[in-house]
């Protein structure tokens, strides 16, 4: 589905919206009833600043500094101070798509109409997203509690005509960049800073671009591990429905469905010549594909769902509630839900790595690759074929398994023990997004292995098969004698990223 423009009420934005705001260039607008919802909170604010209320982060410091009052001549440089001194992120900056998702999602936090920040605020927010003005993010320095205070400081810094930005395809000052783009900046007013920079929305855009890049991956996954069964005749009644009927896991049986369709019309599946006439079992990165694949798509599935969750939620402090005439200073902006679920996401992901990577590993041994020549090298010796390929496959399985080390199982405190449990989130997204681009490449290789091998049997595969090798073939042409692999790999693994393989399986 295609999107124009999204519009953001708080409640019901999408994953597959948020993908296209953050990738295909989709506009961003509030909605009436969000801009009604925020004005009702920030009529709150305006009084709690004439009457002198003791509100945290409105009249009073932040962190450590909770209990000192603001006099009401300093409010605005209480926001502004807030943003710019907390612009402390470091290392390479997060790619344009993490920060166009960052700032939509953040938006559509803010309307829902709890943070008592002005409309006007929000929609300069959006006119620059919708401009193509993408602040420049660091993407270290947050230990996932308050929210990400570092990088969406550096987004509102820009807001507020500081920090750096792109503007087609320019680096510049923040500055600078709204006035290339007919945008002003923002004077911040009371509660405003804490407003943008409170919430989990740099783990949360890292989170959900990773999860839509593995649903791709896990199409992509049941794709190669069909290929791989053809190349080396394996055997389809490990894919019955009967057997997957007595295990009630929704994912396995997807799976299963999805390799009987790939290998329907087969000559190679099942075949009893030769080499294969005395193999009763295939090994459990064939066999056990259902279990497997389908134990990271149910796991795949339950992120979706934490995920959306958090892209319609508040995740500010204090949230303002003008119904009930109050400000609570609580705790929604601590990460943990998306940390946890990041680090299961890497998890299921770099299994499928793991067991793609064995296949390939099968695929390349003459010994159990069912009469294929060595690494499928067309002449042994003075070729190696896609020997190396292998190994890069097992590089990037053993570079996962440190990645997938649970960056939510530590904390460390901050702010003078104020803030003493964080949840790491930021860093658990971006290890995971990581082990999503290692996957790609592992199971790019695998693709490229088994089309070979099924080419060199010379027998009609599955109907999926071929459309498979097909979408291989508009890429990358037949492998004809030695040839430098890296373009190869990494050719096929755009198909992946670009959801080319995922029609195959419809």
């Amino acid at each position: 589905m295609r999107f124009r423009t999204v519009i953001l009420d708080g409640n019901r934005l999408t994953i597959e919206q948020a993908v296209a705001v953050a990738r295909a260039g989709a506009r961003a607008a509030l909605s009436p009833a969000a801009k009604t919802r925020m004005g009702r909170s920030r009529d709150w604010v305006e009084k709690a600043v004439r009457d002198r209320t003791v509100v945290y982060g409105v009249t009073t410091g932040f962190g450590a500094f909770q209990n000192v009052s603001i006099p009401e001549n300093q409010l605005r440089d209480l926001q502004r101070n807030l943003i710019l001194s907390h612009c402390a992120g470091v290392g390479d900056p997060f790619p344009d798509d993490v920060v166009r998702a960052m700032m939509l999602l953040r938006a559509n936090a803010l309307a829902k109409g709890f943070s008592g920040i002005r409309v006007a605020t929000v929609q300069r927010l959006l006119d620059m997203l919708n401009a193509g003005v993408h602040p420049i993010v660091p993407a270290q320095g947050s230990v996932g509690a308050s929210g990400d205070l570092a990088p969406l400081s550096h987004i509102a810094a820009v807001l507020i005509g500081e920090g750096e930005a792109t503007y087609k395809g320019r680096r510049m000052p923040g500055g600078r960049a709204l006035k290339a783009a007919r945008l002003t900046p923002v004077v911040l007013e009371a509660k405003e800073g804490i407003a943008l920079n409170n919430g989990t929305q740099a783990m949360t855009a890292v989170g959900l671009l990773a999860l839509h890049d593995a649903e791709l991956l896990a199409d992509a996954a049941d794709i190669a591990a069909s290929l791989t069964l053809e190349a080396v005749k394996g055997k389809s009644l490990p894919f019955s429905p009967l057997v997957h009927g007595v295990r009630l896991h929704p994912g396995q049986a997807l799976v299963a469905d999805h390799i009987r369709g790939m290998i329907r019309g087969s000559r190679l599946v099942d075949s009893v010549d030769g080499d294969t006439s005395d193999k009763v079992q295939d090994s459990y990165s064939l066999r056990c594909v259902p279990q497997v694949h389908g134990a990271s798509r149910d796991s795949i599935a339950h992120v979706r769902r934490v995920l959306t969750t958090e892209i319609n939620s508040a995740t500010d402090n204090p949230l303002i509630f003008p119904g009930e005439q109050v400000a609570y200073s609580a705790g929604n902006f601590h990460g943990q839900p998306v940390a946890l679920v990041m680090d299961f996401l890497g998890l299921a992901v770099a299994e499928l790595g793991s067991i793609s990577e064995r296949r390939s590993a099968k695929l390349t041994d003459s010994h159990h690759n069912c009469g294929l020549p060595p690494f499928l090298a067309g002449r042994g010796g003075v070729e190696s074929g896609l020997m190396i390929a292998q190994y890069t496959a097992a590089a990037l399985v053993s570079e996962n398994k440190v990645l997938i080390h649970p960056a939510s199982g530590d904390s460390i405190p901050t702010s003078a023990n104020q803030e003493d449990h964080v949840s790491m989130g930021t860093i658990a997204a971006r290890q995971t997004g990581e082990i999503v681009r290692n996957v790609r490449r592992v199971l790019a290789v695998e693709l490229l292995c088994a089309s070979r091998g099924v080419e060199l049997r010379n027998r009609k595969p599955g109907n999926g098969a071929e459309r498979a090798i097909a979408t291989i073939r508009k890429s990358v042409s037949r492998l004809d004698g030695d040839r430098e692999l890296s373009p190869d790999i990494e050719r096929v693994a755009r198909l992946i990223a670009d959801g080319e393989f995922a029609g195959i399986l419809r």
